[in-house]
């Protein structure tokens, strides 16, 4: 069968790759403030709390942090570490705080920075350090360099057990390496212990997500939003909702979402990035290029390039495409000497834009070391865009069957494993999870959508005829 535009193809675009996305989880742990931070006062009033108080509350807590506070506490701790170099409190709490900035600000040269200090820590004080080595789990993971998290993560534990900032680490090493069962243990296990916590429901969230209960996870994010402590807070989880919200296709719910958190931290650049795809979806397209613009210009996340890029190749812009594509690659580079595993993300690019069969080589080896459902479905899509249809369906199933325990309800997974049941002239289980894809979210992607339409439309209306006993359809999840 012949393939639409999506189809197999190798056009010479820069080996280029987006970012890992979804979050990395904040590090820290229960650290008191310094008596040297308090503003010493001649007489009897209030303490002042020092510069970069504020970060340093969120840091400790596993929540998002405002950019100016956490300069300010970058600037105070690396005063403090000059002053006082055996001070592996203050070096570990100085290491969280680049992993957070690194984050928020999508610049991968913190976390050099964030293993210098975590280390330094860890050498300071080699026995009972759990803030650092949990540091060096929320390193790792934000790093995508899963393995490590786990191993650090389950060392942090042992040396604090009700440390309740650790768990969500381990969470996030656990999915990344495809472990899901692990993963819902440690937040049972989370939530025994800190249940009230808005970090605490946020990451409820996230997994509730992950497993499709999408109306458990939006209660769970509107509890944090409104539980939070600072607004910085606040609006991250107020991002988390609104993305949440894009991708069952409630556009206008996710734009008010995505816009009362830029209102709140105009630093929040994932919501404004957010306002550039809903409002590409809602065909505000002037609107949207701006925001997207406004988002890169002050967080330069491949993510983001990538996205802004696909939008104007929707439109037929490809110089502007091109060169979106060409901002995503020097963005990788940074990503990979900041030392962060790129494979999933490289893959995932090439793929659609450059060589398949090299996307395929690095999702493979990727898939041998971290096989959580990103993975799955990035190498089955990629080796359908290199040809081999049997091979990719295999994966395209362990993404989206529920009976893995790890399967995700997502409009690009599905749409994914129906392009490829397509092609193996599969056209019941085809047709359904295309059709799938478009009732999940009719605004997943501005090229897929009318690709995932043209295939149904060109697979017609179904035969009145049941469905084979034994076809794929009839096995469905």
């Amino acid at each position: 069968m012949e393939k639409q535009a999506e189809g197999r193809r190798s056009r010479p675009v820069p080996r280029v790759l987006i970012a890992a996305v979804a979050g990395c989880a904040v590090l820290g742990g229960a650290l008191a403030l310094w008596p040297w931070e308090r503003a010493a006062a001649p007489r009897p009033v209030a303490p002042v709390a020092a510069p970069g108080a504020q970060a340093l509350t969120a840091v400790t807590s596993g929540v998002p942090a405002a950019l100016p506070d956490l300069a300010m506490l970058i600037a105070g701790r690396e005063a403090r570490v000059r002053a006082h170099p055996e001070d592996a409190q203050s070096w570990a709490v100085l290491g969280t705080a680049y992993v957070e900035q690194g984050r928020r600000t999508a610049d991968a040269s913190n976390y050099p920075r964030a293993e210098r200090a975590l280390r330094t820590s860890l050498k300071v004080r080699e026995k009972g350090n759990a803030a650092a080595t949990a540091g060096m789990a929320g390193l790792a993971d934000a790093r995508r360099d899963f393995r490590s998290a786990r191993t650090w993560g389950v060392a942090a534990l042992k040396l604090a057990p009700k440390r309740w900032t650790t768990y969500p680490l381990l969470i996030d090493a656990y999915t990344g390496l495809g472990d899901y069962k692990a993963a819902k243990k440690t937040l049972d296990r989370l939530l025994e212990l800190h249940p009230g916590a808005a970090a605490v429901r946020a990451r409820a969230a996230a997994l509730y997500r992950d497993r499709g209960w999408r109306e458990d996870a939006a209660a769970a994010l509107s509890d944090a939003a409104a539980a939070a402590g600072t607004p910085a807070e606040q609006a991250a989880w107020l991002e988390r909702s609104g993305q949440l919200a894009f991708e069952r296709g409630d556009l206008e719910e996710a734009l008010r979402h995505f816009q009362a958190a830029v209102r709140l931290d105009p630093d929040q650049r994932a919501a404004q990035a957010g306002q550039g795809r809903t409002l590409a979806a809602l065909g505000r397209t002037t609107e949207a290029l701006n925001a997207y613009r406004v988002a890169l210009d002050k967080q330069p996340c491949p993510q983001y390039a990538l996205e802004l890029g696909e939008l104007y190749e929707s439109l037929g812009m490809a110089d502007a495409a091109r060169a979106e594509y060409d901002v995503l690659g020097a963005r990788v580079q940074d990503e990979v000497a900041g030392g962060v595993d790129d494979d999933l993300v490289r893959g995932v690019f090439e793929a659609d834009h450059g060589d398949a069969r090299a996307a395929v080589r690095m999702l493979r080896a990727e898939w041998r070391r971290q096989p959580g459902t990103e993975v799955a479905d990035a190498l089955g899509w990629a080796l359908h865009m290199a040809g081999d249809d049997k091979g990719a369906l295999k994966f395209a199933m362990a993404a989206t069957d529920t009976a893995h325990g790890g399967a995700v309800r997502s409009a690009l997974y599905a749409y994914h494993r129906g392009m490829i049941e397509r092609e193996l002239e599969l056209a019941w289980p085809a047709r359904r999870h295309l059709q799938e894809a478009l009732r999940i979210n009719p605004y997943f992607s501005p090229l897929r959508v009318p690709l995932a339409k043209q295939a149904l439309a060109a697979l017609g209306d179904p035969p009145d005829e049941p469905v084979p006993t034994g076809s794929p359809s009839a096995e469905e999840d």
